[in-house]
């Protein structure tokens, strides 16, 4: 919900719920306005919104995603091997070749939306250099943000 202001800034209005930011980092698009994009590459998150302009820099997620993955992983492979193992017991050699990839790729997939969610989840809830952003969007105040004008045909 954003209003266009005719001199190529865009005011953000509403607030953002936790549910909603979390899922647009989740989906790897800015918290604030779910349109620009969060990451620069795999898992650097870029300084700020290409479209709203919302500083991102701030975000600390370290090594929160990666345990994250690590469990909903570790809690879907598993269980997977053991019921495999109980059923058939095929080799070591075929177990290995086949559950390996599968937790890599299955890792590598989650790794970049969880980062996401977790930096949308602390943009929302005002954690580290976020508490202006925060308090700007508590405040109810229109905070001009620079964006591409439309070119005039």
């Amino acid at each position: 919900m954003d209003r266009w202001n005719g001199r190529g800034v865009v005011m953000a209005t509403g607030s953002v719920s936790l549910a909603k930011a979390m899922w647009r980092g989740f989906r790897g698009k800015c918290p604030n306005c779910g349109e620009g994009h969060l990451f620069g590459r795999f898992l650097k998150v870029a300084d700020a919104c290409d479209h709203c302009g919302e500083e991102l820099v701030h975000q600390r997620a370290d090594d929160f995603p990666a345990y994250l993955v690590m469990v909903v992983v570790g809690h879907l492979v598993v269980p997977a091997i053991l019921a495999v193992e109980t059923a058939y017991a095929p080799p070591v050699s075929l177990q290995l070749a086949v559950w390996l990839p599968v937790t890599l790729f299955s890792s590598l997939a989650l790794l970049q939306p969880t980062k996401g969610a977790i930096v949308g989840l602390q943009w929302q809830i005002g954690m580290h250099g976020f508490e202006a952003s925060k308090l700007r969007r508590e405040a109810g105040q229109l905070a001009p943000v620079l964006v591409k004008a439309p070119r005039a045909a």
